[in-house]
């Protein structure tokens, strides 16, 4: 079931239906909603989704999903989301961390390819950037076989503007922490140049003391990711449409963060 107080804020997202459009009634959001969410949870196959339960037919939800994501409903409930977090104080802007995690990818589709870990079988690869205490920012997905360094500035530079406190909207944070996959020197100068101080391990060093009780969160941030089956899994041949779950389901995990802050 969607929360109601959720889904006040989801519903003024959505876009409009024709007042005349042809056909027979849509079935009505809220339902459509639910059923991506049983999708997205028990990682289902579309046309398995359970008609009894009033969600209508998995096709009506997956064009339901795919009309939202071309509109940005999901981003943009992340984003109003991420301002609640930030005007409760929830949000450690002190340090992102980042790292990458491969998925299986069942179907092929866009931005796959040989996983260096799985014996080369089709996969993808998640690239997620959070904040100090595992609130995900943004989650970039690429083949399996992309290296980590590539995705750094793109995770950077794809923080969102995050509003909630007095002044203009936060996209920056302090420093930026990296495991050794992340070593490069042009990337620590362009993120000097953003004014984020790098604290990256070196290959050739030993890994900076301490490093990694500052960076767990981003393996726990993965985790929680992960426990929604469609995201273990890629089933979706088109990039976006597996974007749709990902960006919906870091908007589910800061609802959780902002439920628990208000209880």
């Amino acid at each position: 079931m969607v929360d109601d107080d959720l889904w006040m804020l989801i519903e003024p997202l959505l876009p409009p239906w024709p007042e005349r459009s042809p056909g027979p009634r849509p079935v009505a959001d809220r339902l459509c909603l639910q059923g991506i969410l049983y999708v997205l949870h028990n990682d289902i196959a579309w046309q398995l989704l359970p008609l009894e339960l009033g969600f209508g037919s998995g096709q009506t939800c997956w064009r339901r999903l795919d009309r939202w994501q071309q509109a940005g409903v999901f981003d943009r409930l992340h984003r109003i989301l991420l301002a609640e977090l930030n005007a409760a104080g929830e949000l450690d802007w002190s340090r992102v961390c980042v790292d990458g995690s491969r998925i299986r990818a069942k179907k092929g589709g866009a931005d796959t390819g040989p996983s260096p870990v799985d014996r080369r079988k089709t996969g993808s690869k998640h690239h997620l950037i959070c904040d100090g205490r595992g609130t995900p920012f943004k989650v970039i997905t690429t083949a399996a076989n992309v290296n980590d360094v590539t995705q750094t500035l793109a995770l950077v530079d794809g923080i969102p503007p995050v509003a909630g406190r007095p002044g203009r909207p936060r996209r920056r944070p302090d420093s930026l922490l990296g495991d050794k996959g992340y070593d490069s020197n042009p990337h620590r100068e362009e993120l000097r140049k953003r004014r984020i101080l790098p604290v990256i391990s070196r290959r050739s060093a030993p890994n900076i003391k301490g490093l990694g009780k500052l960076r767990y969160v981003v393996e726990q941030t993965f985790a929680l990711l992960h426990q929604f089956k469609r995201l273990a899994v890629r089933w979706e041949r088109r990039t976006e449409l597996h974007d749709a779950f990902v960006s919906l389901a870091c908007g589910l995990i800061c609802w959780r963060r902002l439920k628990k802050h208000r209880s």
